[in-house]
């Protein structure tokens, strides 16, 4: 019984040492896991970082391109106002025929701003430019002509500073719309790319929770062989002590009764030799 005890003791601590090893390397993948997700949370945390910025940035040049407008559309409505008191002033005097200054000014304005913000064939792009060349042409052989009349020469020299201003603040308001473009389409592309890190950080943490749960387990296991093991020391020592006990009964049953046959040969006359006295006082005889 004792040897198929010792057996079965083998097996169980082959098992419990497999357990062990597995909740070890399983232990060993949760933790790389968790690095590399830490990593990934980080990356993200600055992608995510870096859009906030950008979105700062395009919020500061829409804010500032709001105010350009405003002041760019306050100095052409003064331009407009003044190329109107020229219209008057050559209804006024029929002597004066001339087309509208300030309806070419509207025209070139318009194609300006279609050319600025459509999307143009090379050929349809170069006929555009070439349409507002000869439009502003125009307008300064009139405007040249209006010069001749002394009573609006002074009008239609403010009305070209405040559109000279105007396109001056236009030309910014140009730039600043392009880095707030700019900064917005850094921070579409910043969210993109933190939320590809995110999705990989979610399924590197997937992997670690599995290879958690998996240790744990495989720790349970363990544990459980460590208790049958100490169950099986339990039972295997008692066999033993009593084996042990057993043997030594059985010695001293042994040693007792050749004490008695030594004894009688002694009651016999016969005559011992030391071994056989000292046999005689172990077993109390004498």
């Amino acid at each position: 019984m004792l040897n198929e005890l010792m057996e079965k003791r083998k097996k169980v601590l082959a098992e419990s040492e497999q357990h062990k090893n597995r909740r070890n390397e399983l232990n060993a993948q949760a933790s790389k896991s968790a690095s590399e997700r830490n990593a990934l949370n980080a990356q993200t945390r600055g992608f995510v970082d870096e859009a906030q910025k950008n979105k700062e940035l395009r919020d500061k040049y829409n804010s500032e391109v709001q105010a350009l407008k405003e002041q760019r559309n306050d100095l052409n409505k003064k331009a407009n106002e003044i190329f109107d008191e020229i219209e008057a002033y050559k209804k006024d005097h029929g002597t004066i025929r001339n087309r509208g200054v300030k309806e070419l000014q509207k025209q070139i304005e318009f194609l300006e701003f279609r050319q600025q913000t459509e999307v143009f064939s090379t050929d349809k792009e170069r006929e555009l430019i070439e349409k507002i060349k000869q439009m502003k042409e125009q307008a300064r052989e009139q405007e040249a002509e209006l010069e001749q009349h002394q009573e609006i020469r002074t009008k239609l020299g403010q009305g070209r500073d405040f559109r000279k201003d105007a396109s001056e603040i236009h030309a910014k308001v140009t730039e600043m719309a392009d880095l707030a473009q700019k900064h917005h389409d850094a921070m579409v592309e910043c969210y993109k790319k933190a939320d590809k890190s995110r999705e990989a950080a979610d399924e590197v943490h997937r992997k670690f929770v599995e290879a958690q749960e998996a240790a744990d387990a495989e720790h349970k296991f363990f544990i459980a062989c460590q208790k049958e093991l100490r169950d099986y020391d339990k039972v295997i020592s008692g066999l033993r002590k009593k084996t042990k006990k057993t043997k030594v009964s059985k010695e001293q049953k042994a040693v007792r009764k050749e004490a008695e046959r030594i004894f009688n040969l002694f009651r016999g006359g016969e005559k011992l030799t030391t071994d056989d006295i000292l046999l005689l006082q172990r077993s109390r005889l004498i």
